[in-house]
């Protein structure tokens, strides 16, 4: 009997750029932007004038009520997991629920009922809040909606590693169903962090970018010499993982199998990326899923547009990947970045690499730093024969790394 694997069976998108995958992906395709100024409403005095919003209505996956008690970034979850379910056309009405879990991530939780609360609270004066305020808020709501939704009672877990949290949902899945503890996973991450509150706070940083003067949808440019800063996004994406037998036996369509998992600590400092510890994790990615760097075709980048992060990246590829033309794009030029949603979200762009061969781009890389040299796929989409495999990297604040990879079906 041959080793285990972990199938992708279903994903599911809800982004700036479509609130469903096949949207997501010609947004990418064709190199549209999600990026633009938000409204005056959210900014307030926090200095921030960019953003990458989703166009939502809870309608009609929740009733009105519904909607009413679910922070917007529990809404966001159930909207993809119920799409990744759909998709991978899992009947869970058959289906023994004890063995389907939830593996989630995100880095900041209900922050809109946290801000909506302290907005009351201190800025009113009314010290009287909403009764659900907490489970709303609190960072295991996403995920436990998901859960309860669809009556899952399998293994549960809530990560929150800053950017790197769904991309740590999804290896720790894919652990859970080698271990032999679940038959499917529902996996992914949410973010919903566009408020007033959380935008000072970031804008405090000095990591984000201002708008572009000329054309604000182009002010997050990656690996560029112009690049500025980083620009806060929204949304989430859902993935079905199975055991491969489980998934053949039922007859699913697998789109690919989740093969390895790197999971390392730069234990150095909390903002500052460190080249040595993204560099193990990409080794330990690639060993897991027994592959060398010159069988990954494609590389989803961290690539956050910020002056010292892009270039310890590019360092860091280079290192393990010298003398391999392995392809590489942060599409965070397009959609924003998720924070911890950005791992589940930029693997299903790497997906859309492994299935169809259409590497998304580093939209508006015009100028590359010589800093950063590596395989771009700059400004406009490309299409290549499908890969062998693809790589994704999530490097998180409080030095955290995570980095996945997908082999072809």
């Amino acid at each position: 009997m041959g080793a285990r694997r972990v199938a992708i069976t279903g994903i599911g998108v809800v982004s700036p750029l479509g609130n469903n995958l096949q949207n997501f992906h010609r947004a990418l395709a064709e190199g549209r932007s999600g990026i633009g100024r938000l409204p005056e409403d959210v900014t307030r005095g926090s200095g921030v004038q960019v953003g990458a919003t989703v166009q939502w209505s809870p309608a009609p996956l929740l009733k009105d009520g519904e909607a009413a008690n679910l922070d917007r970034v529990s809404q966001f979850a159930l909207g993809s997991a119920a799409q990744a379910l759909a998709a991978s056309r899992l009947d869970l009405a058959a289906a023994d629920r004890s063995r389907v879990g939830v593996s989630w991530g995100t880095g900041m939780g209900g922050a809109i009922s946290v801000d909506s609360s302290y907005q009351q609270v201190y800025g009113k004066g009314e010290w009287r809040v909403r009764p659900l305020t907490v489970v709303m808020a609190m960072n295991n709501a996403a995920g436990s909606n998901v859960a309860v939704r669809h009556g899952l009672r399998g293994p549960f877990a809530n990560y929150s590693t800053a950017c790197s949290s769904s991309a740590m949902a999804l290896g720790e899945a894919m652990r859970t169903i080698l271990a032999g503890r679940a038959d499917a996973m529902v996996a992914g991450g949410a973010e919903a962090l566009l408020t007033p509150g959380t935008l000072a706070a970031w804008q405090a940083l000095r990591t984000l970018a201002p708008a572009d003067a000329a054309d604000p949808a182009s002010s997050c440019k990656p690996f560029d010499k112009r690049r500025a800063g980083l620009v806060l996004g929204e949304g989430a994406a859902a993935f079905v993982l199975e055991e491969e037998s489980h998934a053949r036996k039922r007859g699913a369509t697998i789109h690919g199998f989740l093969t390895g998992y790197g999971n390392t600590c730069d234990a150095a400092h909390m903002s500052r990326p460190d080249r040595d510890g993204q560099v193990r994790a990409m080794r330990e990615a690639l060993e897991e899923a027994g592959l060398a760097p010159a069988d990954v075709g494609y590389i989803n980048a961290h690539g956050t547009a910020t002056a010292v992060g892009d270039v310890v990246e590019a360092e860091a590829i280079n290192a393990v990947f010298d003398g391999s033309p392995v392809r590489v794009s942060s599409t965070k030029a397009l959609h924003g970045h998720l924070l911890g949603g950005a791992g589940a979200l930029e693997f299903a762009v790497a997906m859309l690499a492994l299935e169809e061969g259409l590497l998304a781009p580093t939209a508006f890389l015009e100028q590359p730093d010589p800093a950063c040299q590596l395989n771009h796929v700059a400004r406009k989409a490309e299409r290549i024969e499908p890969p062998r495999a693809v790589m994704s990297n999530s490097f998180a604040f409080g030095g955290s790394n995570v980095v996945l990879v997908a082999q072809r079906a």
